[in-house]
């Protein structure tokens, strides 16, 4: 029986032209992170189910992958007619992967505590995954590469995470892209004043969703979630602010003159911008943006967002402040910041905008070409010297036609190609084809060994 060859929905294979790029991409990021500072650390692919759940809002919890236990699982579960697969769940899963990097982070942190220095700047670049609808630029199996700061209250480090963004974004070639910049005590202000605290989440949700679907579906959305048409209404205005950071904080002031939670968001954005704007970003423009509210629960002080002006994808990358993220594990009062970038949208843009720098699949520098078992036996002493001077370099593997051969060696890219026969052997000359010129000549290995190594 044969069965088709696929692959599961959202999830992707990469060539090795792709992997190059991709190579490319990660090691500019992770350069830039070792740069300020961060140190990298991995967490496992799956967490226990409990560490996941309640921690992304009743959406994010919905696109959790949960992992069957093994074993007979279901003669543990009491299933009948009235059974849903959420009272189920209990009996048949106890592991997740793991939807995003940060609420592992936090788990992380508080089990290492001991070992731990404070303010601790790590960086992680490992997969997660999301039951989401696959779409464009939306997968269910991803890269995420986060970078965050915890053990600090300062807001130096929404400075220096925004100065991360930029570096990371400018080293990749992106010419025009923004930092979309707000505040979660700004929106608990607003939904202060409205008179709608109790409904802060709904709130947020929907305001997260404005670019995607426009003012009058959030509105219809926020009736639905029971905020009032006296609140809507006077939430209305904050939905069209335009104009300069200044006027938007300026306006922003007086709508939230009576909430104290909300002037304190104020000011914390005013020293963030303020001090970018002292320092200078290389390409990146910073923007006050109200209505960016991402969904995620856990955000408690500065949102932000990035997203590319040339290309329209989505977000780039995304993150925040959250005061006591490690507190659901028990550790509390710790604060911290973290960014995360959208690794495979990044690539897209870069992809599109026809970014990346001439790249090779291939690193293979010299091929030695196979015209039988005598002749690839005193190859292969010659290919071992070369390996050990960390020349990347191969010995085709059966003596076919050379014209075989020598196609190989261009479309692997190879720089030179090695030809030994039986001449070669007597004179100890070997003969060296550039094949990027076309050139041939006859020259000692010595030689060759010492033209590669310069």
């Amino acid at each position: 029986m044969s069965y088709k060859a696929s692959i599961p929905k959202g999830t992707r294979d990469f060539s090795a032209t792709e992997m190059v790029k991709r190579k490319y991409v990660f090691a500019v990021m992770e350069t830039s992170f070792q740069k300020f500072g961060f140190s990298c650390i991995e967490t496992p692919s799956m967490e226990n189910l409990e560490t996941l759940t309640g921690k992304y809002g009743e959406e994010g919890d919905r696109l959790i992958f949960k992992i069957l236990n093994s074993g007979d699982f279901l003669s543990k579960a009491n299933v009948d007619a009235d059974s849903t697969s959420k009272s189920v769940v209990s009996f048949i899963s106890d592991k997740a992967l793991r939807y995003d990097l940060t609420v592992p982070f936090a788990r992380y942190v508080v089990q290492n505590r001991n070992d731990i220095t404070f303010p601790f700047k790590r960086y992680q670049m490992q997969p997660v995954w999301r039951a989401d609808r696959p779409q464009k630029g939306r997968f269910r199996e991803f890269f995420q590469c986060d970078a965050d700061l915890i053990g600090t209250n300062s807001l130096l480090a929404e400075v220096e995470l925004i100065q991360l963004y930029d570096e990371v974004f400018s080293c990749l070639g992106l010419e025009n892209f923004s930092i979309q910049f707000n505040n979660r005590k700004v929106l608990s202000g607003i939904a202060e004043v409205i008179g709608e605290s109790e409904k802060l989440i709904d709130i947020t949700v929907c305001l997260d969703k404005l670019d995607k679907i426009g003012k009058e579906k959030v509105q219809s959305e926020m009736l639905s979630k029971g905020v009032s048409d006296k609140a809507i209404i006077q939430l209305s205005p904050l939905f069209d602010l335009v104009g300069s950071n200044d006027d938007k904080l300026a306006k922003l002031k007086s709508f939230l003159s009576s909430s104290e939670v909300g002037l304190k968001g104020i000011e914390e954005i005013e020293f963030v911008l303020n001090t970018i704007n002292n320092l200078g970003l290389k390409k990146a423009k910073i923007e006050l943006n109200v209505n960016l509210a991402r969904g995620l629960n856990y955000y408690t002080g500065a949102i932000m967002e990035v997203t590319a002006q040339d290309y329209q994808i989505g977000s780039l990358g995304g993150g925040g402040r959250y005061d006591d993220l490690t507190g659901i594990f028990g550790l509390k009062d710790v604060s911290g910041v973290g960014i995360s970038f959208g690794f495979d949208r990044t690539y897209m843009v870069m992809d599109a905008l026809n970014l990346f720098p001439e790249l090779s699949a291939s690193k293979t520098r010299v091929l030695f070409v196979n015209f039988g078992k005598d002749e690839s036996m005193y190859c292969l002493s010659l290919l071992r010297d070369l390996r050990s001077e960390g020349i990347s370099s191969e010995l085709y593997p059966s003596s076919v036609k050379l014209k075989k051969q020598m196609q190989y060696a261009n479309q692997k890219g190879v720089e030179f190609t090695v030809i030994v026969g039986e001449e070669e052997m007597k004179s100890g000359l070997l003969t060296i084809k550039n094949m990027k010129e076309g050139s041939q000549q006859n020259i000692k290995f010595e030689e060759f060994l010492l033209t590669l190594k310069n």
